[in-house]
């Protein structure tokens, strides 16, 4: 089980948080922001199935279909959740057609960049995300939905 303590709300310790705190603290890689950014950042990082849509959008921009596809999930349970990321300012979207394209967001936000790369450590030694990289290139994305 990944939680360790509950603050309320969605907010709980993770393995990416811990990761952030060992290395951005520790080793005194600081990054400055103020407590609600890095709380927003945190909420958005403290369910699975977040860090599993942002690993796989770390890869490149991906239509709702291929996220559905790959985590097995339902339509609305993925973009209930690109909801929130894009609430949050961790993802933008940008509608083709019937289809909505989503991708981590182009503004700059040091938190997130910084846990972006711890997430690739926890890929690296997670199964589930291991699979879900996996299956993103064994599947064929030339569909008009997605990006070129």
């Amino acid at each position: 089980k990944y939680d360790v303590w509950n603050w309320g709300d969605e907010l709980k310790i993770t393995p990416l948080i811990i990761i952030y705190l060992y290395r951005y603290i520790l080793l005194k890689e600081y990054v400055i922001v103020n407590s609600e950014e890095l709380c927003q950042v945190y909420r958005c990082l403290c369910d699975k199935t977040r860090l599993r849509i942002l690993n796989l959008l770390s890869d490149g921009a991906l239509c709702v279909c291929h996220l559905q596809e790959i985590l097995n999930e339902t339509q609305v349970k993925i973009s209930k959740h690109l909801a929130y990321l894009k609430a949050h300012g961790l993802v933008e979207s940008e509608r083709r057609a019937n289809w909505m394209i989503y991708q981590i967001s182009n503004k700059t936000n040091p938190i997130l960049e910084k846990n972006l790369k711890c997430l690739q450590d926890l890929v690296s030694e997670d199964p589930t995300f291991k699979n879900d990289i996996k299956r993103l290139h064994a599947m064929d994305t030339s569909a008009a939905c997605c990006p070129s």
